[in-house]
């Protein structure tokens, strides 16, 4: 079971283990907003309540930093598995520039491709074989909603918002 974490202000800031957001409550260091009533926690002490959202008594500050680190399955998950050449099913990716001619690691170099075009296109630019990209690939911008490891957060505040 997953707890929600607010912030001091009650924006969303992490999912955690309800073990976790149990030991900030009885540390002192949040309180409990929404709590499932069917499933308490018991121990030889007493039984506590275990807590579906919290909320911190102190302001986190999170310093900005941006979350969009090139990788194969960003880049899949950018182009939505087409490919960029043809627009058939992807499950490659490939560099525009080759890195054999200088071509780096950055979001505007990779695109997703299908093994045929991957190997069709080798180490050529797409001058010399006459191609054109589907679409300009660009890094992807996201949100400030989405925070890294909380896919479920929208759910669970909708949800706390219905039960108040």
């Amino acid at each position: 079971m997953r707890t929600l974490v607010l912030n001091a202000g009650y924006e969303p800031l992490a999912v955690v283990t309800f073990r976790r957001a149990l030991l900030l409550v009885l540390a002192e260091k949040a309180s409990i907003v929404v709590e499932d009533v069917a499933a308490p926690v018991r121990s030889t002490h007493g039984q506590l309540p275990r807590p579906t959202v919290i909320v911190l008594k102190r302001y986190v500050r999170r310093p900005y930093r941006s979350m969009n680190h090139v990788s194969r399955r960003g880049v899949l998950r950018r182009d939505h598995f087409r490919c960029a050449y043809c627009g058939r099913a992807a499950n490659t990716i490939d560099h525009v520039i080759p890195r054999s001619r200088g071509g780096l690691n950055t979001w505007e170099n990779l695109v997703a491709a299908c093994l045929p075009c991957n190997s069709r296109k080798a180490d050529k630019t797409l001058a010399q074989l006459g191609w054109k990209l589907k679409f300009t690939p660009r890094e992807p911008s996201y949100g400030g909603h989405l925070i890294s490891g909380l896919d479920r957060i929208d759910e669970t505040w909708n949800e706390y918002l219905q039960a108040s």
